[in-house]
């Protein structure tokens, strides 16, 4: 019988009598019952956040640096055990399981850093007649209790980015993990229990989207964290009222090779970026825009990389591409290649499904109107495309509904500024792929892709206000 596994509110472990199936998305063994919220079990999360608030907005930095660092160190001791969690819950291949434990380290030791340079500014004030002896000096103070949603594919690092940067500022936070994938966020819980920050500082509440959405209308939370799909994150935004929304949402992100670009680099990291978890995250490679003069020798290079890449069961050391969330994603990813190639794209290689994974596909002769080009696959599928002009390509970049990230291989400094000044994305990345993110960089998107940043320091800014203080030293 699978284990059962209460929720984290006020420092207490909570069991109620609804309960979810947690699976592997490989083989579909039920890996745990997980105990869901319901309006009352939400409420009592609230109502301890609010109280934590009183005691955490005056912590010292020092004493909040510390929290952050001890979680960190309690993660380090437990790093396998994360990873395994995050594998079988998540279905992400072993090797990437471990990678992103070892990110979520990184950043609540960087987020241990900030909570101690959290500084304000001198402001001055004596710039008309009668002023001559006013000054101000501004802080940035916490915002209050932080509502957290989370998506499935990162199930430890992007609850990181929400719970280390609010517990820096002194924020509480009720973290809503992914329905699929909230084992390893609860082991985190385990971990913060031993930081000894106050105990409402964070809750882990899994619940019904339902209940969710209640949470987000709640005026008690002054901000809305959510990543997540772009019809979810803006529907949840309308329903926000008058709080702080920071939204982080999805993409189809592209790159460009130019004629003068290293084209082994370039197919080695397209490969990663396109295929890495099964491209099931928001800065996946999806659309490669090749110089004609190097097109099919770019392609070759990649579809030759492509064929050597394992898939299978994400357990194993050896496996690249292993399943999808749930069969259903992985039918759902089959069904818009199928559609593709009825239109004319050409599958180049993969294209199959067998159960919740889809092999490695690169299409060509795609248009833009197809589902693979102006949606997001969220699957292991790129597709490649040649272009005649440097405009053309980044026209194609542009012509999308999102704009999170993008990536350009050239060694032109003149094509790489013209990138960063009409390429309508967060972020524009010379010679690397669009899914490279480290974790204290400003990330986030524009268009459809969301709104505001995270990575530490910004995401602080975000969940933070400025206070500014006026002496009159007449």
């Amino acid at each position: 019988m699978a284990k059962r596994r209460a929720m984290l509110i006020a420092g207490k472990w909570i069991e109620t009598g609804t309960t979810g199936p947690i699976r592997n998305p490989y083989n579909g063994e039920i890996l745990a019952e997980v105990c869901l919220a319901g309006e009352a079990e939400a409420d009592e999360a609230i109502r301890a956040a609010v109280a934590a608030f009183a005691v955490g907005r005056r912590l010292p930095a020092h004493k909040r640096a510390e929290a952050l660092q001890k979680i960190a160190a309690d993660i380090t001791i437990r790093k396998e055990e994360f990873a395994r969690s995050l594998s079988s819950e998540s279905g992400k291949p072993i090797t990437d399981a471990r990678r992103e434990v070892g990110r979520a380290i990184t950043t609540f030791t960087v987020a241990a850093e900030e909570a101690k340079r959290i500084s304000g500014e001198i402001v001055p004030l004596d710039i008309a007649p009668g002023t001559d002896n006013h000054f101000g000096l501004s802080r940035r103070v916490p915002l209050g209790p932080i509502l957290g949603i989370t998506p499935f594919n990162f199930p430890l690092n992007l609850v990181a980015h929400k719970v280390a940067p609010a517990l820096a500022v002194g924020n509480p936070i009720v973290l809503k993990p992914a329905p699929q994938t909230p084992l390893t966020s609860l082991l985190l819980g385990e971990v913060f229990l031993q930081s000894g920050l106050p105990a409402g500082m964070l809750g882990i509440v899994p619940c019904a989207n339902a209940v969710a959405e209640r949470m987000v209308t709640d005026e008690r939370f002054k901000m809305v964290s959510f990543t997540g799909s772009a019809a979810v994150g803006w529907m949840l935004k309308g329903k926000a009222g008058k709080k702080r929304v920071v939204l982080e949402l999805g993409g189809n992100a592209g790159v460009i090779v130019e004629p003068d670009a290293d084209l082994d680099q370039a197919a080695d990291r397209c490969v990663v970026g396109g295929y890495a978890y099964s491209g099931q995250t928001c800065i996946s490679v999806q659309r490669i825009y090749a110089h004609e003069s190097v097109y099919q020798k770019f392609l070759d290079k990649l579809v030759q990389r492509v064929g050597a890449l394992k898939a299978g069961n994400p357990a194993e050391e050896s496996t690249v591409v292993g399943p999808l969330i749930d069969e259903g994603a992985a039918k759902r990813v089959e069904a818009w290649i199928k559609e593709a190639a009825a239109a004319g794209a050409k599958v180049r290689i993969g294209g199959k499904r067998q159960g919740s994974v889809v092999e490695a596909t690169v299409l060509t002769d795609v248009t833009p109107e197809m589902k693979v080009s102006c949606q997001e696959v969220f699957g292991p599928v790129v597709t490649v495309a040649p272009y005649v002009k440097f405009d053309d390509a980044l026209a194609g970049i542009n012509d999308s509904p999102y704009g999170l990230q993008a990536g350009v291989f050239t060694r032109d400094i003149k094509k790489a500024f013209q990138s960063f000044r009409d390429l309508d994305v967060g972020a524009v990345l010379i010679n690397e792929i669009p899914t490279f993110r480290a974790d204290h960089m400003p990330y986030g998107g524009v268009k459809d892709s969301g709104l505001g940043r995270e990575g530490l320091r910004y995401a602080i800014d975000e969940m933070t206000e400025i206070k500014l203080l006026v002496l009159n030293l007449s």
